[in-house]
């Protein structure tokens, strides 16, 4: 993976059954190996500035089934089976708020 000046990169969290797009969190290397090593999405708290596993306060942890690289090594995809609402407002998914004009 190409981690940014920061020694991050983008994941896109997708659900792996519908296909809906969750959330999009930064992983540095500590979080991608704990992802691939325990099977729950680690990411990155770039305001907290420290690693945060996906649901410790909520509940709302993240089953990763697949682990994507795309073609520039410099994103990742997530896909995964969500154990409740992903986004921290209580909504399903973070993208739920549509721009318009």
């Amino acid at each position: 993976m190409k981690f940014n000046e920061k020694g991050l990169v983008p994941a896109i969290v997708q659900d792996a059954d519908s296909g809906e797009m969750l959330m999009l969190a930064y992983m540095n290397e500590e979080a991608l190996r704990l992802t691939l090593s325990s099977g729950d999405a680690w990411f990155y708290s770039r305001s907290r500035q420290k690693l945060w596993h996906k649901g410790e306060t909520s509940g709302n942890y993240i089953k990763v089934v697949s682990v994507w690289k795309d073609c520039d090594s410099d994103t990742i995809l997530l896909q995964g089976r969500p154990a409740g609402p992903v986004c921290h407002t209580g909504n399903k998914t973070c993208f739920f708020q549509k721009l318009t004009g």
